[in-house]
């Protein structure tokens, strides 16, 4: 019986590897070697950074479903920058908050561009398998999700380009190597076609609007030619498109049901009250079924969609055509405003932020530098010791359901509200804290992002911490017609977000900008939109300031709240690190019980003692300052006698005695040295144990002993 094994030599015979220099470094990417069974996929090398980016999609659509079942998620494998995952488990869990972000940031650009009647699920699938610094993930996996969905037989419009743009000493630099990003004012992520941008984030150390501006064009121009090279792909390996079922409404239904009930869903809509048109919705919802049900059997299970395309018809209608506003505000008017500090007594900073029926409540609370959040990823950051969170509970929006834990728009907008604040924020040096903001929005009638960071800007003031300016943030909206006309929005609500084309978040300071989201329901933007919604932003952030931040409280407080530790910073010599330890800690051990002050060292001699008040961070000091301290030659110092020598040669002599100059700290007073005249004693100069003494530090002995002198101190 022949048992050999045989094996055909493997061929790839699809294999293409495409070359191409992006920001002076190789960008390859190779398609038919792996993940063959995909719809679409390639393996992206940006310089060592490699991504493999997957693209499938379901044979069927989904039932029941009125939008997209698109999910992209950005995987990160610790192997890629050579670290074993921390913690109890050494497998990678749930995704990093950067991760996630990432998502966000790749699916944003990329969900407009499927049709708007496709219900299969797609699902992008981009792993991060190799990192290299220089070479950006984020920027890879953008690229390579886009190749791969091209060249799939998924049905989508793009491709896009994807760029990533800093701003070193002045300069634009396309792509910033690691060295570059740590000294760049600006970080700003570009994703563009060929005509259109489609995708802005970015967080700037208040950076000039049209700065920013500036370097999103020539982001735009860099992605311009990164296009060709990726069409140039598509023309070799791309798939011809596959038939899908239309999901779009009947139009005969829709038209039929549009005429019945236009008038009242005006009406319905024709108010600055959320609740109000809410209500008003729900007779017209139950006229529509009692008639039609009967005529469209299948209208039950259309309604949400029908009733949302009805009135976007109609919002779209009034914003376009009469430049009318659901509240009847004009285009360029902001929501009634109001701003209030200290709302909550306990903690150690609270802002109220409201804009019309949206509030947002934010409370800052300062910690020690140990409660940092320490960062478990793929990049070199370890540690943040500025930590946004956000929280959007249903009844914000009426709505009856169960708290639960946060999902990506939560850490989205916690994140960006993190963002916009960072660049204001003082150095470790200057305010040795830690600190956690958490924004609960408790009304949402749009744009509550951006009310977190308004709400920010009020609790970090609040608690009394020195922020270099004050931050505001507001969204522009945008509404587009079909012969190209358009026109922006200032300060959208829920409505006009919902219904209209854009909602374009910005957030900075007099000087600059610090944070930019833009979310995009088109197919782009040309530069006039982005230039006025950069104009509209920019006017109303500043209004916001001067207005209402600054007339809620015109400067941070001077003290941070009596509720919040009080932080002093002292510095040692590392040499002096272990007697300020002790044996197995016993030394720092007792100061902590002895105060109750909680106490940091850092490597470099950097001491943070943390206390509940001023007077027990004062005693922590000065338990360390004594252990450390040093004497200086020719000082004088108040001392006790702690300990006689009496001559073992001698028994009628004494050969000094022993002093404490400070705490723990003694040192030796040679018997010819206590007085002017010859002793044999030390209690022939009325001195004994227990005596209080001034002593004068002459030095080092012959000996290398420290040797103190009282006569001299006289």
């Amino acid at each position: 019986m022949n048992s050999a094994i045989i094996s055909s030599e493997m061929n790839f015979k699809n294999h293409r590897v495409f070359h191409y220099t992006l920001a002076g470094r190789p960008l390859v990417i190779e398609t038919g070697k792996v993940a063959g069974l995909a719809n679409g996929s390639v393996l992206c090398r940006y310089g060592d950074t490699v991504v493999l980016c997957c693209a499938t999609a379901s044979e069927k659509p989904r039932d029941g479903i009125d939008f997209l079942p698109l999910s992209v998620d950005f995987d990160e494998r610790m192997y890629a920058a050579g670290k074993i995952p921390g913690g109890y488990l050494k497998r990678e869990g749930k995704p990093s908050e950067k991760a996630i972000l990432t998502s966000r940031v790749i699916d944003r650009p990329i969900r407009p561009l499927f049709p708007k009647d496709l219900r299969n699920d797609v699902a992008l699938t981009l792993t991060v398998m190799s990192v290299d610094p220089d070479c950006a993930p984020e920027v890879t996996a953008m690229i390579g999700a886009s190749t791969a969905l091209a060249i799939s037989d998924i049905p989508w419009n793009g491709p896009i380009g994807g760029a990533w743009v800093g701003l070193v000493d002045g300069e634009f630099v396309l792509n910033p190597t690691y060295e570059q990003q740590k000294k760049s004012e600006m970080q700003l992520t570009v994703a563009a076609s060929m005509n259109k941008v489609v995708m802005i984030e970015a967080g700037a150390n208040q950076v000039a609007d049209d700065v920013v501006y500036d370097a999103i064009m020539y982001a735009h121009k860099e992605i311009k030619e990164l296009l060709g090279f990726i069409n140039a792909i598509i023309d070799e390996v791309g798939k011809p498109k596959f038939e899908y079922p239309s999901c779009e409404l009947d139009h005969d239904m829709f038209d039929k049901v549009f005429a019945f009930c236009e008038k009242d869903v005006m009406f319905a809509l024709d108010t600055d009250d959320k609740t109000v048109r809410d209500a008003r919705m729900v007779p017209i919802k139950d006229a529509i079924l009692e008639q039609f049900s009967e005529e469209y059997p299948e209208l039950p299970g259309m309604m949400d969609e029908l009733v949302y395309k009805i009135q976007k018809k109609i919002v779209r209608r009034w914003l376009l055509v009469d430049k009318k506003r659901v509240d009847g505000r004009s285009m360029n008017q902001i929501r009634p405003l109001g701003a209030e500090v200290g709302v909550l007594p306990r903690t150690h900073g609270s802002g109220l932020f409201t804009r019309g029926q949206t509030q947002v409540m934010t409370i800052a609370t300062l910690g020690t530098l140990s409660e940092a959040q320490m960062l478990d990823g793929i990049d070199s950051e370890t540690s943040k010791r500025y930590m946004h969170h956000y929280n959007m509970p249903g009844f914000s929006t009426g709505e009856a359901k169960a708290v639960r834990s946060p999902g990506r728009r939560e850490i989205g907008h916690g994140a960006l509200a993190e963002r916009s604040l960072v660049p204001v924020l003082p150095s470790e040096e200057e305010f040795p804290y830690a600190i956690r903001l958490v924004s609960d929005v408790v009304s949402s009638n749009g744009s509550t992002s951006q009310g977190s960071v308004c709400g920010s800007t009020l609790a970090l003031m609040d608690a009394g911490v020195p922020i270099k300016a004050p931050v505001a943030g507001i969204s522009c909206g945008l509404i587009t017609a079909e012969d190209g006309s358009w026109d922006t929005m200032i300060d959208i609500q829920g409505l006009e977000d919902f219904y209209g084309d854009m909602d374009f978040k910005v957030a900075g300071t007099h000087k600059g900008i610090t944070s930019i989201q833009m979310d995009l329901k088109i197919d782009g933007l040309t530069p006039e939109i982005i230039k006025q919604a950069f104009e509209q932003t920019r006017a109303g952030r500043e209004y916001i300031i001067d207005n209402v931040l600054l007339k809620a409280i015109p400067a941070p407080r001077a003290e941070v709240s009596k509720y919040a530790p009080k932080m002093t910073t002292m510095h040692i010599d590392p040499d002096k690190i272990r007697e300020v330890i002790g044996k197995g800690g016993a030394t720092i051990q007792k100061i902590v019980a002895d105060t109750g002050a909680k106490i940091d060292i850092e490597d470099d001699g950097t001491i943070r003692i943390a206390a509940i008040n001023g007077d027990q961070a004062a005693a922590a000091q000065a338990a360390i300052a004594a252990i450390v301290f040093e004497p200086e030659v020719g000082c004088i110092y108040n001392a006790t006698v702690v300990k006689i020598l009496a001559s073992k040669d001698k028994p009628n002599e004494d050969i000094g005695c022993f002093v404490e100059y400070a705490p723990g700290k003694d040192g030796m007073v040679h018997i010819s040295k206590i007085c002017d005249k010859r002793i044999n004693k030390v209690t022939d100069a009325g001195i004994d144990v227990g005596s209080e003494v001034k002593v004068k530090y002459m030095g080092l002995d012959k000996k290398g002993r420290m040797d103190f002198s009282i006569k001299d101190a006289k």
